[in-house]
């Protein structure tokens, strides 16, 4: 089966490239990020039409995320539980598959802004909520998935410069330090687990040519608790809907689990 994770940056805008994408990869799930839409506002129609369920936690102009499943999912949970938030961020459903049920989280990670901001501190209380959230549910569900966009590049190669932005957003210590606790947990990053072309990025810039010059980021991330790493067969980035004209500054990335 296939999985995965794509920041479409507002669902309005650019739906016909998803159904497009959908077509010619006909994932078994799909975990979306930044639908810029309220609920009702939210395309059960055309999604179904091309073979998905959706649960969906939408949010007027700013965040929300969904799950779309070719099977029926349950047991759906919106934001992290204890953890008080106004922002659509979180998404968690099981999806039953032939190998038994898998539990799909799907989250927008929260920017930042910048080191010191307010916007910071919220990040890495947020990320402290996760840990704790997540964790409890890798205890009932060993089957997992965490997956989406974690604003954070994990690593010095998941970045195109490094140096010079090294402790800027994204990049900085506590930030990876959080992205490390998750692994802690038993969860493996998927696309780490395959040699991967040098400079492989899920996110560039729309100004100064970001995307032409390949000057980008890796933050899209997917990872899988121990008891499904040992069925990961690929993992890949596809940048070919960044190309599109009025793409979304993200790229969608695909776990395949056999």
């Amino acid at each position: 089966m296939q999985l995965a994770t794509w920041n479409v940056n507002s669902l309005a805008v650019r739906l016909p490239q998803v159904l497009d994408w959908l077509a010619a990869n006909p994932v078994d799930a799909l975990g979306l990020q930044e639908l810029k839409l309220v609920d009702e506002k939210f395309p059960h129609d055309a999604l179904k039409e091309a073979g998905y369920h959706a649960a969906v936690f939408g949010q007027k102009t700013y965040n929300g995320v969904a799950i779309l499943s070719r099977a029926p999912v349950t047991d759906v949970v919106r934001n992290i539980p204890g953890h008080e938030d106004e922002q659509s961020r979180v998404i968690a459903a099981t999806l039953e598959t032939a190998q038994g049920p898998l539990r799909l989280v799907n989250c927008y990670f929260v920017n930042g802004q910048a080191p010191g901001s307010e916007k910071f501190a919220y990040k890495l209380r947020w990320l402290e909520a996760l840990h704790r959230w997540v964790g409890e549910q890798m205890k009932a569900h060993p089957r997992l998935v965490l997956m989406g966009d974690f604003n954070v590049a994990p690593e010095d190669r998941d970045s195109f410069d490094p140096v010079g932005l090294k402790d800027t957003i994204h990049h900085t210590v506590e930030e990876r330090a959080h992205f490390q606790q998750l692994l802690q947990l038993g969860l493996t990053d998927a696309y780490r687990q395959f040699e991967q072309p040098e400079k492989s990025y899920s996110w560039w810039d729309y100004r100064m040519l970001g995307f032409q010059k390949n000057r980008g980021l890796r933050i899209d991330h997917i990872l899988v608790s121990e008891a499904l790493r040992p069925s990961v067969t690929a993992c890949a980035i596809d940048r070919a809907p960044r190309k599109n004209p009025q793409p979304s500054d993200h790229a969608p990335v695909v776990v395949t689990l056999g």
